[in-house]
């Protein structure tokens, strides 16, 4: 008995859920539903070369990695003693859910209509390739989640007082340490705080604690990074100038450059036109994993390395510019390349043969990728049931944010954030909108779609993080426009003033 009290009220309140808004209702079930499938189809978790196998080796022996970042193993560990996979990407589904939900509640908070909120959260909730990230030990998931949880946190009220700001700032400051190439966002956060609130002191401080939040989890990062390999700098890897040597190598020619002597042999062979993508240069490339003694990612070859990327895109800036915008290019194309090559690409689809996870190479010292999965799970780190893995492969292959469509998206945003405005004399003035919020979700997309093709290269699987932003960006763009009061006209004398004003009593 109750059981059924207490299910009755639950049972009412999702009723009225989806008689308000069933577009939302629906595409949110549907977007469970597939999720479900895909723990059906792959119990246990899809595993990303190299990557998957350093966040599990770091949160069985936690220590930062000198190549990326490791916040998404403190993640891990915390799951730790339910040893269970299938929980860890569980979890992650319940986040892309969450992103879902908070896209249409700004929307909503903003005066978004109840069909445009909906249609804002679709790519999200149905995408294939967002589900099957989610499924992948992989950082985007919870990165995207708690950047997002820190946005709604700044934009549910017009002002946010400092505690509520302090909060979101440690989200941010985490979620950097969980992805690396978030780091413009520390930039960002705080700067649309100032932009928004610096006329009042309650603003500056909002902002003062927004950027105090940002910056602990970032410092405490770089210090344990510092302690561990006694770094001279505080830094949060040690392969920013492995990446951005990877960028160069599309357009770097040393005849034009004209490098020192130390950094000659690092000149990337052939011509531009004859090299792989960077992405996939930078792991076979014999001038930074054989000439270089120590490998790229000691303290001195980065900064070799770093030297030389700099010094290349000083000497040949159109060629860089070039590269970052070709990258910008692939997202908005149809149908999808292989880039940067075939081996990347097959990680990001669900696959009908099991994984196998190597047994001979160590990441985190300590033990095998293989070796460490078991400990972690304590069962087979592969494996895939039919129909249903069937299933939700062939769906990936058919629904997902389609380039043009990417771009549309991206193009409505914009509308969120500047508009033209027609003046007296006639011309139109490019204008900021004063649409409640819209420019950060739209900047931020922005920034984590442009930051690592600009110092590493295109990859697919950057659009995923970006894409629940831009959709929050473009659903703001149906947002009414905040109209300011009319002005009140002086008063020269005290018989000029109405004899009735609204509101007043007598």
């Amino acid at each position: 008995m109750l059981a059924g009290i207490s299910r009755a009220p639950l049972t009412r309140r999702l009723r009225e859920l989806v008689a308000r808004d069933p577009l939302f209702a629906g595409a949110l079930t549907a977007g469970a539903a597939l999720r479900l499938l895909a723990m059906l189809g792959y119990p246990g978790a899809l595993w990303f070369a190299g990557d998957s196998y350093v966040y599990v080796g770091a949160a069985l022996r936690p220590r930062p990695d000198l190549s990326k970042t490791t916040g998404y193993s403190l993640f891990l560990r915390a799951l730790l003693p339910f040893h269970s996979f299938t929980l860890v990407v569980g979890l992650q589904h319940l986040m892309g859910l969450g992103i879902a939900v908070m896209i249409y509640v700004l929307a909503r908070r903003s005066g978004v209509s109840k069909r445009w909120a909906a249609i804002a959260t679709l790519p999200v909730l149905l995408d294939g390739f967002e589900i099957e990230d989610e499924h992948m030990l992989m950082a985007e998931a919870l990165f995207t989640f708690l950047v997002m949880l820190a946005m709604l946190a700044i934009l549910w009220r017009n002002q946010t007082f400092w505690p509520v700001a302090l909060g979101a700032g440690l989200l941010v400051g985490y979620a950097v340490t969980v992805r690396s190439e978030g780091l413009p966002i520390l930039i960002l956060f705080p700067v649309f705080m100032v932009w928004r609130g610096w006329r009042s002191w309650r603003g500056w401080l909002a902002a003062i604690a927004l950027t105090i939040g940002c910056a602990a989890p970032v410092v405490a990062y770089a210090a344990w990074f510092h302690e561990w390999n006694h770094s001279w700098n505080f830094n949060l890897t040690r392969s920013d100038g492995f990446y951005l040597w990877g960028r160069v190598s599309s357009f770097a020619e040393c005849s034009v450059i004209k490098p020192p002597a130390d950094e000659v042999k690092l000149c990337p062979s052939g011509s531009p036109s004859s090299r792989t993508p960077p992405g996939d240069y930078i792991w076979h490339a014999p001038q930074v994993h054989q000439d270089l003694a120590g490998g790229p990612v000691s303290s001195a070859n980065n900064a070799l390395l770093r030297n030389f990327a700099i010094r290349a895109i000083e000497a040949q800036p159109l060629g860089y510019i070039h590269s970052v915008l070709d990258g910008l290019l692939l997202s908005v194309e149809w149908p999808r390349h292989k880039y940067p090559d075939v081996g990347t690409v097959g990680y990001y689809y669900f696959r009908l043969q099991p994984q196998v996870i190597p047994n001979n190479h160590v990441w985190i010292p300590g033990g095998t990728a293989y070796h460490d999965a078991v400990r972690y799970g304590h069962a087979s780190p592969s494996t895939v049931v039919e129909p249903f893995a069937a299933l939700i492969s062939l769906y990936q292959r058919i629904v997902y944010t389609y380039g043009p469509l990417f771009g549309l998206i991206v193009l409505t945003g914009l509308g969120g954030v500047v508009r033209f405005r027609r003046q007296a004399e006639g011309l139109p003035r490019l204008v900021w909108s004063r649409r409640t919020g819209s420019m950060l979700p739209w900047v931020t997309g922005v920034v984590l779609l442009v930051a690592p093709i600009a110092v590493a290269d295109f990859d697919y699987r950057y659009l995923l993080p970006a894409l629940p932003f831009v959709c929050l960006g473009a659903g703001l763009a149906f947002a009414p426009a905040r109209v300011k009061p009319a002005p009140v006209p002086p008063v020269d004398h005290p018989d000029d003033l109405p004899s009735q004003v609204p509101g007043a009593v007598g």
